[in-house]
């Protein structure tokens, strides 16, 4: 059986904005009907990276073709055979579901006697075909996510790209609506491509590539990746925490963090290092758990910090620069 060519193909893609290089050269392919995720902090590329590939941004450098077809060259081709759902909603509240369905079917040209079973369709796969004619101002978070997902499959995309498509909704909101994606993406046999932060949320993704700085620094599947760390990450609390640092980088030579409130770190085997913690460390200890390699042990691995960090220092050189602009670029 021949192999089906990939459903996005990427290759040395760059995106500049003045002096600032958003993405440094990426490539990567995606298989048709696979799940794909980028995961990063705010400010790693992954929107921009998105947006080239749904011909909203002008690469710099390099290309990258979508379903077969080139993102500069051929604008229109893509345009139709993808679906996107944006990071902000989009949805019109004055509208009904149904109201803002039909509207989108308009755009993209759905047949007019399609329409009406391709939305009860769709609706019914998240679960808001009762809810049609509701007007979507009175819908909840979740529940605009989910029409806005169902909006994104309507007129059957190739590419379904989803920007953070969970951002700001509860843990149990999430899950819910990646049961739904799922289905979706299982009954229309169609490839998504997906960003991120919540390690959760990326676990659902048959492969991930980890973006900091622009840059792809890994790829594999989520398992594939933390089996790569091998180590299992050690917490512990402690009466001294500078004191229990410095304690395990000179009797064992391993580098420890403070990270929530207590120290961290990653060791082989951290269930049969446990009792040497208690008979040498020299510093009280409240309480230890130990735990398999996370995808947040493979960020720290990859990148030398933890997600919420990253996310934590681009957020203050976004508000230094901020502040530098207002006032007039003085120091």
């Amino acid at each position: 059986m021949d192999q089906l060519p990939p459903a996005i193909a990427v290759e040395e893609l760059r995106k500049s904005f003045g002096e600032l290089e958003a993405v440094r050269g990426v490539s990567f392919t995606v298989d048709t009907g696979e799940v794909f995720g980028f995961l990063g902090p705010n400010g790693a590329g992954k929107t921009t990276t998105i947006n080239m590939l749904c011909t909203l941004a002008r690469p710099t450098a390099g290309t990258a073709r979508v379903a077969g077809h080139d993102v500069v060259g051929e604008r229109d081709a893509v345009r139709r055979h993808i679906g996107l759902v944006f990071q902000d909603p989009t949805l019109d509240g004055y509208l009904t579901a149904e109201q803002n369905l039909r509207l989108h079917a308009g755009l993209y040209g759905v047949q007019r006697d399609l329409i009406e079973p391709r939305m009860r369709q769709v609706l019914e796969m998240v679960g808001l075909w009762e809810r049609k004619d509701t007007v979507v101002a009175t819908f909840s978070g979740g529940m605009r996510r989910r029409l806005e997902i169902a909006r994104g499959f309507l007129h059957s995309p190739r590419v379904l790209f989803l920007d953070e498509p969970t951002i700001g909704l509860d843990p149990q909101t999430r899950s819910s609506i990646w049961r739904y994606i799922r289905e979706l993406q299982e009954a229309e046999n169609i490839t998504i491509f997906m960003t991120t932060h919540y390690m959760d949320e990326a676990e659902f993704c048959d492969r991930i590539a980890i973006m900091d700085h622009g840059e792809i620094v890994a790829l594999d599947a989520p398992e594939s990746l933390k089996a790569q760390i091998g180590r299992d990450r050690v917490r512990i609390e402690t009466g001294d925490d500078a004191a229990a640092i410095a304690a395990l980088d000179e009797q064992w030579g391993v580098d420890a963090q403070v990270i929530d409130g207590a120290v961290s770190f990653q060791i082989e085997e951290g269930e049969a290092f446990v009792p040497q913690l208690f008979d040498r460390l020299g510093v009280a200890i409240r309480s230890v758990s130990v735990s398999r390699p996370t995808l947040d042990d493979v960020f720290m691995s990859f990148t030398g910090t933890t997600i919420r960090d990253a996310e934590e220092s681009a957020a203050s050189h976004r508000n230094r620069m901020a502040m530098r602009a207002m006032s007039g670029g003085r120091r």
